[in-house]
């Protein structure tokens, strides 16, 4: 290793092990390992607290993150390239962690918990209301948490200073096949306003769309394409700003359901599409996605083009084979909106 190269590593662990020093001596402990694991280090043999990350992989991009509950593992991407891996401590039984596509609803680097007396939960993220979080965390090897998925804590730090409020976090309740993802519990419209689920209004006989773009000017925006109800929503910061319906080539062929992310480097009306790393296979977060689902799609020409309008490196789009509106069978899925309820 050369002189300055050796200099700077040695100045870095020294300002970490400072941070960790004056973190353990205002009574707030230190989880996990306190540097990544080598690069090399084969997922399946990291140990609890264990991590490994390679932040300057990918520098710039979107950012997703993905939960498995059954490996008890998370897995971060960007711009389509897994830049971390993780072990994870979730729900145990009675406080289980709901599974779904979540947005970062807010961020606390110095967050302690009312409801369990004051307990300190660095770096934490919210995923809900209710206060499942990512933050740091004990880390025993198994499920622990009242919901939570703990990080370790060097790990949470670090992932703390790439996100940001609206981004998308999947939590998968069971391992999956390549570029599919569990159906979520959560994806109908809630009202960022009240928290409360929205009524569903569906489109008229003589409606292929409906577009209100007027009820949500910003925020992240997720769409959600169900082969079930033939209908793509989208939802913006949480609030349904438009719907069409939805055609399907080879209607009889399930899609599965996938999860896609718009990338950096797009041109203008032509996004680049990835999909989102899924639990237990990280190595092909750089994938080519699944074109034979979401080239069966089609829209009516109209709504495209002003959905197009909306697409920019972030936007999430989920497709399931899933019903998601209320007229139709099966479980209602909901997407957490990113507003804060009143109150």
């Amino acid at each position: 290793m050369k002189k300055p190269a050796r200099a700077f590593y040695i100045l870095s662990s020294l300002m970490l092990a400072l941070v960790i020093s004056i973190t353990e001596i205002h009574g707030v402990p230190f989880w996990g390992a306190k540097q990544s694991s080598p690069a090399d280090t084969p997922i399946e043999t990291l140990e609890p607290g264990e991590f490994i990350w390679e932040g300057n992989l990918e520098p710039v991009g979107p950012v997703a993150i993905v939960v498995s509950l059954p490996e008890q593992m998370a897995y971060v991407y960007r711009n389509g390239l897994r830049i971390g891996v993780t072990t994870v401590s979730t729900g145990k039984k009675g406080h289980r962690t709901p599974t779904g596509v979540f947005t970062i609803l807010n961020k606390d680097k110095d967050h302690r918990s009312r409801k369990y007396g004051n307990a300190p939960m660095p770096y934490s993220e919210r995923l809900t209301w209710d206060g499942v979080a990512l933050h740091a965390g004990g880390l025993p090897g198994y499920p622990s948490s009242h919901g939570c998925i703990h990080l370790p804590s060097e790990f949470a730090r670090k992932l703390f200073g790439i996100t940001h409020k609206g981004m998308t976090v999947v939590i998968a309740g069971k391992s999956t096949a390549p570029r599919t993802v569990v159906h979520p519990a959560m994806l109908m419209p809630v009202d960022a306003g009240t928290g409360k689920t929205k009524s569903t209004d569906p489109l008229g006989i003589m409606e292929s769309y409906r577009w209100q773009a007027e009820a949500s000017k910003d925020g992240p925006v997720t769409l959600v394409a169900s082969a079930a109800d033939r209908q793509v929503i989208v939802i913006r910061n949480g609030i349904e700003i438009g719907r069409a319906h939805l055609t399907i080539e080879t209607p009889e062929k399930p899609l599965g359901t996938h999860a896609y992310l718009v990338l950096e480097g797009g041109e203008p009306g032509h996004p680049r599409w990835s999909t989102i790393g899924l639990p237990g296979h990280a190595t092909e977060s750089k994938g080519i996605h699944d074109e034979n689902a979401i080239d069966r799609l089609r829209m009516p020409q109209k709504f495209t083009n002003r959905l197009y309008n909306l697409l920019e490196p972030g936007t999430t789009m989920l497709i399931t084979d899933a019903p998601v509106l209320e007229h139709t069978t099966g479980t209602n899925l909901t997407v957490i909106g990113s507003g804060k309820p009143e109150g």
